[in-house]
């Protein structure tokens, strides 16, 4: 004998659907309620929430054998778990920066016309990972794969600012200061002072330090904890580039250096 669905019981599978649904959005809620307030008790989630305590109480009892939620013993109250930091400890590594930074280099690159690079800091100097170019025939250089020193370069000074002191020591032992034009920082007093500048402003400019002709200015990328990891960059010709002067630009780079950065996880300002 063929057996036939009845309408109720797709009613029932489609209830059932967006019952789950429904529960899979209401905990993702209280998570953030947690996130937010740091911890709240069960009738303060369920008012935030919209739903009854008892609900409230449910939702709560699986987040906590999931450990993502945690009930202090104290105060009744309920914070995140530590199975919050087991699932976070798995997304840097599968985050690319290359991948994350593209489409803000090519933005970045289309509004100022002018060349823009991300960098990372390997083996004591600055390599370019990835560019974007403005549409100047003047911005005919491929960075990508270059090697640039890092005290004459602007990218190389926001990576050397985010530094340690005992890094940054052993580094530029190891590099030097050598000259590249006659504008090229060889002084380790006057790069020091630069540096704890870049730090504080969060922006590094170079002029014609690397390459007679050629001006620059980067700030740096953030990753999920604070560190930097990599440095963007918008370079062009000294007779028409002037990060200082060209309206609107240096604002426009920290910001996209700030979205690369909650790209990455990191969530300060």
């Amino acid at each position: 004998m063929t057996s036939h669905s009845s309408p109720a019981a797709d009613t029932d599978v489609e209830g059932v659907q967006h019952g789950g649904v429904q529960s899979v959005d209401r905990a993702i809620a209280v998570l953030e309620i947690l996130a937010r307030e740091g911890d709240a008790g069960v009738s303060e989630i369920a008012d935030k929430v919209g739903i009854h305590k008892s609900t409230a109480s449910r939702l709560l009892g699986a987040l906590m054998a999931r450990d993502l939620v945690h009930q202090n013993s104290e105060r009744g109250k309920y914070q995140l778990g530590f199975g919050i930091l087991r699932l976070a400890a798995s997304i840097p590594g599968r985050l690319s920066l290359v991948h994350e930074a593209r489409p803000v280099l090519e933005a970045l690159a289309a509004e100022f016309k002018e060349t823009v690079n991300l960098a990372v800091l390997r083996s004591n100097y600055a390599v370019n990972v990835d560019q974007a170019m403005g549409p100047s025939t003047l911005a005919s250089h491929d960075w990508i794969g270059s090697l640039t020193p890092l005290h004459a370069t602007s990218s190389g000074k926001v990576l050397l600012a985010g530094l340690g002191t005992e890094e940054r020591e052993r580094i530029l032992k190891e590099t030097g200061l050598p000259e590249k034009t006659s504008r090229t920082i060889t002084s380790r007093r006057k790069l020091e002072e630069q540096l704890l500048q870049v730090a504080r402003d969060g922006v590094a400019i170079t002029e014609e330090e690397l390459e007679i002709g050629l001006n620059a200015v980067a700030v740096p990328v953030f990753n999920h904890s604070g560190t930097v990891v990599g440095a963007v960059s918008i370079s062009g010709p000294a007779f028409r580039f002037n990060a200082e002067t060209q309206p609107g630009l240096l604002e426009s780079l920290k910001q996209a250096g700030l979205e690369i950065s909650r790209k990455m996880g990191y969530s300060g300002a």
